[in-house]
């Protein structure tokens, strides 16, 4: 087992990559989002780093488990058959492997992610 540390650092001042639109679209305004400080890590099985995203809505769809620390913004993030959770800078969230749902980002949005 290995004892390398894989970090992020700075995330609410790291520059990003170039923003790109959200990947599946809810309505007429089109999140731009990007990330910074991807890593991935074969011997633990995860990846980390910062993402971003403008104002919009668009639909989760992930497979795996990923917790995030909420850097900047807000949102209100509605799972599939839940109801909607507000998420704002400074809140952590775990979302459950095959978590999907609709974000709506109301504001500038920033978080580190860990996917799992």
């Amino acid at each position: 087992m290995s004892n390398q540390l894989v970090v992020v650092r700075q995330a609410e001042s790291a520059v990003l990559g170039a923003p790109a639109p959200a990947k599946l679209p809810v309505g007429e305004l089109i999140a731009q989002q990007s990330t910074a400080q991807d890593q991935s890590s074969e011997t633990i099985a995860a990846s980390i780093g910062v993402w971003e995203s403008s104002p919009g809505k668009f639909k989760r769809h992930i497979a795996n488990r990923e917790f995030s620390h909420i850097v900047k913004g807000w949102c209100i993030f509605t799972p599939e058959g839940g109801e909607p959770v507000e998420l704002r800078a400074g809140d952590a969230v775990l979302f459950p492997a095959h978590c999907e749902g609709v974000w709506d980002i109301k504001e500038d949005f920033r978080k580190t992610y860990c996917i799992f």
